[in-house]
């Protein structure tokens, strides 16, 4: 996949259509966005969390999965990805799958 199509696809947004009555208007309104949030616990290493971050959360760079595994270590919980349902509660279970620690999937 070359670079451009895989930065088009990971800032990529649902939008449903929703026609009202008439026909000659159109209605776009966003689905909404669930976080996807993963807690401390005291058996996972940062090196685990970090990798987990980054083989399942898309675009996720070594940079900021770092940041985020500190995050989860120092603040107890940190949002590691928000978007649509669908994709937030695959990414939810691979995760935790992975043995990580998770949140209940919230809406954002």
């Amino acid at each position: 996949m070359n670079t451009e199509v895989f930065r088009a696809v990971c800032a990529m947004a649902t939008f449903p259509t929703i026609a009202p009555e008439r026909s000659s208007q159109v209605t776009r309104k966003p689905y909404p966005n669930y976080k996807v949030i993963v807690l401390n616990d005291d058996f996972n290493t940062f090196q685990h969390v970090a990798q987990c971050l980054m083989k399942y959360i898309p675009c996720m760079t070594s940079d900021r999965a770092w940041e985020l595994t500190n995050q989860v270590h120092y603040e107890g919980q940190a949002t590691v990805w928000v978007g649509p349902q669908e994709q937030a509660e695959l990414y939810h279970q691979q995760l935790s799958r992975a043995g990580l620690t998770m949140a209940p999937l919230e809406k954002a």
